[in-house]
């Protein structure tokens, strides 16, 4: 009879991946937490999901929802509301559930739409062209483009200018870590970074509301659907979370995704033999090395999880990378093979809360990889790298690359 499984073995790997060195690489801890039990149960009580088949559940299956912001209340923030990083990231269509979620990703489907994202593919060339004309010796990839270009297509989009779209790298970074731990430390630096992002959105929303233009601000501003509209603090909020979730995840795809090709020259040197590969290499990148590597979900009705009855109150965590490295349902799944047929990564969730944003992701990711490979084919790593500390958002704060003359 399948059982959750907790023992010493198990709660050391998952201390590891709390740490630098098992976030770095995750995916050896991934295995060995999977050849224990598809589901393992952590020290928090939560249980873990390491299998492919499992992560899928978790994320489509309308019985598990996101946690009710009200439970912060329990954890020690009953005023929760008054912290402003909690409050846009708890009241956002990334963490609400349904029929508060239906509503909001109704009326914001209608403004961000796949035609607004394909609209942008000539701008996205252009500012990868311009990126990689100003590289030359030895540069930071994360600073000289992994940064630039998701944060400046984003910027583009919502309709921010291009001279405040910088500051929002530190910010962001600040603010998300609430995603990874709560405490008073990371709310210390969360809350100014998410206050200063919403009073900055909020001033340039009034100025739509008066003085609409051609963007997705605007659009939010204006936007309706069946006789029901946006209120300021829901566009607010949402123009908050699209411009993070446009450029943090591609950010990180970017830096990993170069990475990932750098320890197989090969499939660099496919890529630039090969652009047309670019659709596949993406999604094959994507499942690599995700830039987002768990999500977590709450369980409202009795679930059979790896043929385990799961009852409701249940914390659920889905270690998505470690799906996206099943060998149940990729072959070698520890190779990388940018023309893989049949992929499928977990790497932008599933279900109602699939990402919006994943379409623009995966544009900007399939322009820029195959020309930043193709302009440099002898591109190299340059020095030390420094990943991220974080395992929710897998990526580099720095990845120093060199261009040989």
């Amino acid at each position: 009879m399948p059982e959750i499984v907790q023992s010493p073995d198990v709660l050391a790997l998952l201390d590891e991946l709390t740490r630098m060195e098992g976030r770095a690489n995750p995916y050896p801890r991934y295995a060995r937490l999977r050849e224990a039990s598809p589901i393992v149960r952590a020290a928090d009580g939560a249980l873990v999901l390491t299998g492919y088949a499992e992560c899928t559940t978790m994320l489509r299956d309308p019985r598990l929802g996101h946690m009710p912001p009200d439970l912060l209340e329990v954890l020690g923030y009953p005023d929760w509301r008054d912290h402003p990083a909690l409050l846009t990231l708890y009241t956002s269509m990334l963490t609400i559930n349904p029929p508060d979620h239906t509503r909001l990703r109704r009326l914001v489907s209608a403004t961000f739409t796949a035609r607004r994202v394909q609209a942008l593919r000539p701008a996205i060339e252009k500012m990868v062209d311009d990126l990689l004309d100003a590289m030359s010796g030895t540069v930071d990839f994360v600073d000289a483009f992994a940064f630039p270009l998701p944060v400046n297509v984003i910027g583009e989009l919502l309709g921010i200018p291009a001279g405040d779209r910088a500051q929002f790298q530190s910010l962001t970074r600040d603010w998300t870590q609430v995603m990874e731990v709560l405490n008073a430390d990371v709310l210390s630096r969360a809350d100014p970074a998410a206050a200063t992002i919403r009073e900055y959105l909020g001033g340039l929303l009034d100025k739509r509301r008066e003085h609409p233009t051609d963007d997705l601000l605007s659009a939010l501003a204006q936007a309706e659907a069946e006789g029901d509209s946006l209120t300021r603090d829901e566009a607010v909020t949402t123009a908050a979370l699209l411009l993070i979730a446009g450029f943090e995840t591609t950010t990180g795809l970017l830096a990993n995704g170069l990475a990932a090709l750098f320890e197989h020259p090969d499939q660099f040197r496919l890529l630039a033999e090969r652009p047309e590969l670019a659709r596949s290499a993406v999604e094959e990148l994507l499942r690599y090395d995700s830039p987002v590597q768990l999500g977590a979900r709450m369980v409202a009705e009795p679930i059979e999880l790896a043929g385990v009855t799961v009852n409701p109150g249940e914390r659920i965590v889905a270690y998505l990378g470690a799906g996206n490295h099943d060998p149940e349902r990729f072959a070698d799944p520890d190779d990388l093979i940018l023309d893989r047929e049949d992929n499928g990564p977990l790497s932008f969730g599933g279900g109602i809360h699939y990402c919006l944003g994943a379409p623009l992701a995966r544009l900007e990711a399939q322009v820029a990889l195959p020309a930043l490979v193709r302009r440099f084919p002898d591109l190299a790593p340059a020095g030390e790298a420094e990943r991220r500390n974080s395992l929710t958002l897998k990526g580099f704060t720095r990845l120093p690359v060199h261009i040989p003359v």
